[in-house]
This record gives C-alpha cells, sequence and structure tokens, in this order.
C-alpha cells in the first residue's frame, strides 16, 4: 500500500501542491495528470525527496519515505524530465557509475537492462544517441538499485513509437513483480496503460479509475 498523505508545497506566495493526499495498492500504474503548472513535476520531485515540502507524508509499508532518507534511497528511483548522463561518456560507462561489475553484466545478459534493449547501443557515446536511447539509459541508471518504487517524470514524451513501446513493456515487468510506478503524463497511451489515474486540481487530487475512456479524462483536464 502506497499512502501520500496532506502533501503540500509553495513556491513564494504561490500554493502549489494544498494538502495532496492519494491512496493505493502496490505493484500498479499510477498515472499523475494535471495542465501544464499545476504541480505534477514538483510533486514527483518532492516524492523523490530532491525537493523539500511544507508538510505531509509518503508512507510505504508504514515508513515515511519523505522522513527516512536512507529507506528512500533504497525504495526509490526517480526519472525526471531533464536527462542527467555524462554526453562523452558511452552508455556503458554511464551504468558503470551506478552498476558492480557482476550486477550490470547480469541485468544486460537476462535482466531489466536487457529489457529496455540497452546491448544495442552499450558502447555509444551519449552525445550521438536519439532521445529514446537516452531515455531508456537513464531509466537503466535509475534502477541499479533494484527500486520497489519508479518516480517517472513524461517517460515518453516525444519518443518514437518503438521507444515508448519499449519502456511500456518495461513497467508491466516492474509492476508484475510488485514494483509501483507513478507517471506523471498527460500521453492518451500511458493513461491507458495506467491502473489509476489521478488529476491535480488546485493542488489537490481527483481520482479517476481505470476504464474511463482517457479522452474524457484529458476533456475533464482541459476543459
Amino acid at each position: 500500500m502506497i499512502e501520500i498523505q496532506k502533501v503540500c508545497k509553495s513556491y513564494g506566495k504561490k500554493e502549489v501542491l494544498k494538502d495532496f493526499s492519494i491512496k493505493t495498492e502496490s505493484g500498479k500504474i499510477i498515472g499523475i495528470l494535471g495542465q501544464n503548472g499545476c504541480g505534477k513535476s514538483t510533486l514527483l520531485s518532492v516524492l523523490a525527496g530532491i525537493v523539500p515540502c511544507k508538510g505531509g507524508s509518503f508512507l510505504y509499508k508504514s515508513v515515511n519515505l519523505l522522513k527516512d532518507k536512507n529507506a528512500s534511497r533504497k525504495i526509490i528511483a526517480y526519472v525526471p524530465q531533464e536527462l542527467s548522463l555524462i554526453e562523452e561518456l558511452s552508455a556503458r560507462d554511464n551504468l558503470n557509475f551506478w552498476y558492480k561489475k557482476d550486477e550490470l553484466e547480469k541485468s544486460l545478459s537476462s535482466g531489466f537492462l536487457k529489457s529496455l534493449g540497452i546491448n544495442e547501443f552499450l558502447d555509444v557515446p551519449v552525445k550521438k544517441m536519439s532521445g529514446g536511447m537516452k531515455k531508456r539509459l537513464s531509466l537503466g541508471c535509475a534502477i541499479y538499485n533494484n527500486p520497489e518504487i519508479l518516480l517517472l517524470d513524461e517517460p515518453t514524451a516525444s519518443l518514437d513509437l518503438f521507444c515508448k513501446e519499449t519502456i511500456y513493456k518495461y513497467l508491466k515487468e516492474f509492476t508484475g513483480t510488485g514494483g509501483t510506478a507513478l507517471i506523471a503524463t498527460h500521453e492518451i497511451q500511458e493513461i491507458e496503460l495506467c491502473d489509476t489515474c489521478f488529476i491535480i486540481k488546485d493542488g489537490a487530487s481527483v481520482e479517476y479509475k481505470k476504464g474511463r475512456n482517457a479522452k474524457s479524462i484529458l476533456k475533464e483536464i482541459w476543459g
């Protein structure tokens, strides 16, 4: 079970998140939806422990991940919109910063790095990669610690269909083994992939369960 309780965040006088609260089962893909500037990215950065919040909690297995930084680092992987890869180095060299050698080879041969197709461009410098390759590599670096929770900020924005399907396949495998993914998105395909969606409205949350037409949800968001 994942429970986010009364998360508040302000920038100056602007209150972006106002007692934002959701409760959902683990092992699901959870969509965080809303208009541009509504607080989606802020919420994920708060949950990842990157940005401090005014108040609230992020409970997982009875642990408040906003307070317990050691647990947070072990449990959460965060992939923001802006990629943090070293441009001059290859995919392998970037991965070497995060993985132990034997763990890296195992994941490349039979684990999630293989599922992401990173073997296909392992020796390509980041500066020569396509956007899809960079996104997959960024995700591969983030999951080095076998996280239980993934926080993804628009994970397939501007990617081609092949790259999108690769990431969607990985997310299904990840949640199929008990992991939980929170995705900030406005992509129809990703909304349809989610088990549950929450719309951020005026800093709070409104739930829309799976089964509702994705286009109708987008219409609700944008009016």
